[in-house]
This record gives structure tokens, sequence and C-alpha cells, in this order.
């Protein structure tokens, strides 16, 4: 029939391919509003779109025939960037491992917004990742530390992040500073933890060459071959950016990153990050690198949540 697409499953492992109860082909059905029929070695696709979700299903069966796992947000990763005419399989997503967790997974860039970010960090000094939450900004930063650690390329690792919410309540907080600040910094610990494991960061962080502090303490401070990464720097204010930028000696790399639509500072207070944006976009040895709601690999829910508040926004904004 001409308003029908054949795809050749021949030896291709179909329960990989469709999921159990043929959830992955529901989801194809659901995304692009395609007819999906198996008749004996072939899929036959009809619908208007029959000719993306063709596409759609070949890189599909490209990504299972090389080994890979498919999940929900996989697929539904495949079929936007078919939607823009771009090839999972030719962007060599997920080919390159960053570095190995401590119970051996290896971690790999899920989106090619993740992989130019991850190539930027190799290649560049300074690296500035803005971007929503949920895009592996801060996750990702800390993997190409702790392998640039492991690679002797750097003695140190250095995670800072502003207590903004903090204020001036911190002071009625118990315990002594550390204490105190931890909870802002909780989130930097946990990718740490999940990628070097509790015992060797404890480790490391006692003999002082991991460095989790709250913004302040980098004042006054030169730091020669060492990985430091700023975290949620939406929230640093004009004077912190500069100070902490700053702070870069021989031997260094530094990563920025936050999310500009996430600023919690006193109102009057202008963000640190955006206007590092506008001073430092013209220096080419600092890369600046914007991931989307495409490139979050939370829960697929994230994902639309980011795009409708995107939406609301920019409806508002015309109105």
């Amino acid at each position: 029939m001409e308003d029908t697409l054949k795809v050749s499953l021949e030896d291709v492992d179909r329960g990989e391919l469709f999921g159990m109860m043929d959830r992955n082909a529901d989801m194809i059905r659901q995304e692009l509003g395609v007819s999906l029929t198996q008749r004996g070695e072939s899929l036959l696709i009809g619908g208007e779109n029959r000719v993306k979700a063709a596409k759609v299903v070949r890189e599909l069966i490209d990504i299972v025939d090389a080994g890979e796992s498919l999940d929900k947000q996989k697929i539904i990763y495949v079929i936007e960037l078919v939607n823009k005419g771009v090839s999972y399989r030719d962007s060599r997503v997920g080919k390159d491992i960053v570095c190995f967790t401590h119970t051996g997974k290896p971690l790999k860039a899920k989106t090619i917004g993740q992989k130019d970010y991850v190539n930027a960090i190799a290649n560049n000094d300074i690296v500035f990742g803005i971007g929503p939450a949920g895009t592996g900004k801060t996750y990702l930063a800390v993997a190409m530390a702790v392998a640039a650690f492991k690679k002797k390329q750097v003695e140190k690792i250095i995670l800072a992040r502003p207590a903004v919410e903090a204020g001036e309540s911190l002071g009625f907080l118990p315990g002594d500073l550390q204490e105190k600040v931890d909870p802002y910094l909780r989130p930097l610990y946990d990718a740490l933890f999940d990628v070097l494991g509790r015992d060797s960061a404890a480790r490391l962080k006692e003999r002082e060459v991991i460095e989790i502090v709250p913004l302040a303490y980098m004042r006054g401070r030169t730091l020669d071959r060492s990985f430091i990464i700023l975290d949620e720097a939406q929230n640093t204010t004009r004077e912190q950016m500069k100070m902490f930028l700053t702070r870069m000696g021989f031997g260094s790399k530094m990563v920025i990153t936050g999310d500009v639509t996430q600023i919690d500072l006193p109102r009057g207070k202008q963000s640190g990050l955006k206007e590092a944006e506008r001073i430092l976009k013209r220096v080419p040895e600092i890369k600046f690198c914007y991931l989307t709601d495409v490139d979050v690999v939370r829960h697929e829910l994230v994902r639309k949540i980011i795009k409708a508040y995107d939406e609301y926004a920019e409806k508002n904004n015309k109105e």
C-alpha cells in the first residue's frame, strides 16, 4: 500500500525493540500518531508521520544492535532528534565514557547537548554550563573532575556553591560553620558520592584532596592544578562571580553551572552568571554551553514541566 512504509525486522531483538507489552511501540504510536503492525519479518507503518516513524524505528534498531538498552527517555529523545532532522547514530551519543562510577558503571553523555558540554570541558579551561534542572550540568562536571583527578591531570577537586538560601539566618542554625552550610552543599555531595563512593570520597575529603565549600571560602585563594566547579552560579552576585573566576591558577580547570530561570538573589541584586555571560562571551578561550529541556535526563515529566513553564513565560512576555 502506498500509504504504508515497511521496515525489516530480520535478526532484530523484538523484545528489546518493542519493550514489555509493546510499550516502546505504543510510545512511538502516541508521540507520532502512526500505526505500527508486525507482519512476519516486517513492521508496517502507516499515518501522516510514517516517514519520521520509520526513521525512529531504524535508529532504535541500531541502538539495540549496538547492545544499548532502550528506556522511555531515550526513545523520546530519538523522536525529538528525528523531528529536528538529526540522527542519534551519527551523533555518537552514548559512545564515549566520561568515567566509571565506584560500582563500575560507565558514565556517558546521554544527549547531544551533554556530549558537547563534556567535549567543551575536555578542551577548554573555563566552561559555563547553563540550563534547566535535570540536564546533568553538575553531575557531568563532577564526573569530568574525577576523571581528570584519576588521570593525574589535577591534584585537587574543589566544589563550591553560594549558600544564598541561608541568608542571615545561618547564624541561628545549630552546629559549627561546616554543619550549618552542609545542607546547602548536599547536591554536590550526592554527585560526588555517586561517582566515587561514599567511603572513597570521605577519605579524599579528609586528605583535603577534595573540598566542598561555600563560595565565600574561595576569597583570597589561588588554585593551581585544581578542577574547580561552581554550582548554582545564578545565585552569585557580580562581585562573587568576579572573585571566583580570578581564583584560577596554573594547570586548573573551572566549570560554572547555573539555571538563569531560578535566581534566588534578593530583589535588586544582579546575577553574576547573567552578567558574566554578557561580559565574557567574546573571550574565545571561555566556552558557553547551553542545555535545554531536550537534554533533561530525569523523569520525563521534568522535561514537560520545564517546557510548560518556558511556554508560559514566552506567552506572558509577548502579552
